[in-house]
């Protein structure tokens, strides 16, 4: 555990001996350096009702000099990813924990030694801090009586225009060598995140020559991937028999292992532990998407020549949501069973399940029922990136009243999917698969349908089985005929 000290640093230089009757201009004055005093820097309240986060990695070392609104470290709750930022100017003495700890709100992060004087009704209640220097308990007193809320405007999520924002106090402003300074400071103006600026120099693959597909020429994860596939299959040896290669994770198991549930999983866990209190339906039926692949595919160019290098059936799902939601509020309604009401809430939020190697996250697309299919198209690219680099912010992940989920993309057909309480609704596309279909119900003739499965789960306190039918049936009418939502759209 970290001990809280407080020093005050006082240097007096030499003094030669002075004659009785020398002057007082003569006098040598005694200079001295401004008292510091360490101080604990307390983890913010992050909202939401979080009270620990995994520490994800440090931006500062022991010694390093920090200033306000540099970046200290970076940590996960359960939901987000959030950039933690100094709050004072000052060099840092002690971290209270490893990458992988979990860190408390409230707790301190570490302990910088501040200048008395400079910090003196300063950010955050200097005064208080210049105080905590008399004595250790008092600190220690100070400490507990931090108000931390006052930190929250130093949280911060990681973004395009911020991932480097503070780079000189990360790169540049480490003790090091040249070399290591002039790289630091390429990798800097490259847009990517820490994960990926660290799997570039593990790999020593030099991110300024990396052509980032992300939004703005972002460098993602799969870019540095796909070269360090690249490498590897340029160092087969050509004519031998390539024999699947097992995951390393797996094959290097050899005994019992108890690995932490992290970062997204520990909400899969709380969500899914309080999803087994909801009384689900299931409701399944086939969709014909043969129409909406001809749409699809003839908007694919148009959409390219606004800015959205791929096109999905996903935009066309979600605002096919959103318009049958119009008429069926009750499935964008959530439940609070102690009140024993139900909410309607007027924006169309649809969550969408993402699967990443940080686990199952859900970012949100806000407000469907005003965005056009190439917006939800363009919000969802968005979205990805930011998922797939684990930089979703609390915003892009919270109220959420709507949930569907692609996971025919991995592949199955029929589901059961979950309702994530409060909300009382979410649906499931299976695998799209080409089947052979009669043409009528009176017709032997038999033809090649592309054939999407669809399932719909609802919370039976809410939604009833009639409700859900007629919902999805109104669902799949503008799935299998797109052009029948520009009469539904305002």
């Amino acid at each position: 555990a970290c001990q809280i000290s407080s020093t005050t640093f006082i240097q007096k230089s030499a003094m030669p001996l002075q004659d009785d009757d020398d002057d007082d201009n003569d006098k040598i004055d005694t200079p001295s350096k401004t008292p510091t005093s360490t101080i604990p820097f307390l983890l913010a309240d992050i909202g939401e009702g979080i009270s620990e986060v995994e520490l994800l990695q440090w931006y500062v070392n022991p010694g390093d000099t920090v200033s306000q609104f540099d970046r200290i470290c970076e940590v996960q709750s359960d939901k987000a990813t959030v950039e933690i930022t100094s709050r004072f100017d000052g060099v840092v003495e002690r971290l209270c924990g490893e990458v992988g700890e979990m860190m408390f709100v409230g707790k301190p992060l570490l302990y910088i030694a501040v200048d008395n004087a400079a910090n003196v009704g300063g950010v955050g209640g200097g005064a208080q801090q210049h105080a905590a220097a008399e004595s250790v308990d008092e600190t220690t007193q100070q400490a507990t009586l931090h108000n931390v809320v006052d930190e929250s405007d130093r949280l911060h999520i990681p973004t395009d225009e911020s991932v480097h924002s503070n780079s000189d106090s990360h790169y540049g402003g480490r003790k090091g060598s040249e070399s290591e300074g002039e790289e630091s400071g390429i990798m800097a103006k490259v847009l990517s995140s820490p994960a990926v600026r660290k799997m570039s120099k593990d790999y020593s693959i030099d991110l300024g020559a990396v052509m980032g597909t992300g939004p703005g020429g972002r460098v993602l994860k799969a870019d540095i991937l796909n070269i360090i596939n690249a490498r590897d299959s340029k160092a087969k040896p050509t004519g031998s028999t390539t024999v699947p290669q097992v995951s390393s994770a797996l094959s290097q198991i050899e005994e019992d292992t108890v690995i932490p549930i992290r970062g997204y999983s520990r909400l899969m866990v709380k969500s899914m532990t309080t999803s087994l209190q909801v009384p689900h339906m299931v409701y399944a039926d086939e969709i014909n998407v043969n129409a909406l692949t001809v749409v699809r595919d003839s908007l694919r160019p148009l959409a390219k020549e606004m800015g959205l290098n791929k096109l999905t059936y996903l935009p066309f799902f979600i605002k096919a949501s959103s318009l049958a939601i119009t008429k069926y509020p009750v499935l964008n309604s959530t439940i609070d069973v102690e009140e024993m009401t139900l909410t309607y809430h007027q924006s169309h939020n649809v969550g969408v399940a993402v699967d990443t190697e940080r686990g199952l996250t859900v970012p949100v697309v806000k407000r469907c029922q005003d965005k056009s299919v190439l917006e939800i198209a363009e919000e969802l690219g968005r979205l990805y990136a930011l998922a797939f680099e684990g930089n979703l912010s609390e915003a892009d992940i919270s109220d959420c009243t709507f949930t569907l989920s692609n996971i025919g993309a991995i592949g199955g057909t029929y589901m059961s999917p979950v309702v994530l309480p409060p909300q009382v609704a979410v649906g499931a596309m299976g695998k799209i698969q080409r089947l052979p279909r009669f043409v009528s119900d009176t017709s032997d003739e038999v033809e090649s349908v592309r054939i999407m499965p669809i399932s719909w789960g609802g919370d039976h306190r809410a939604v009833d089985g009639a409700t859900m039918a007629r919902f999805s049936n109104l669902w799949k009418a503008y799935v299998e005929n797109p052009s029948s939502m520009m009469f539904a759209m305002r």
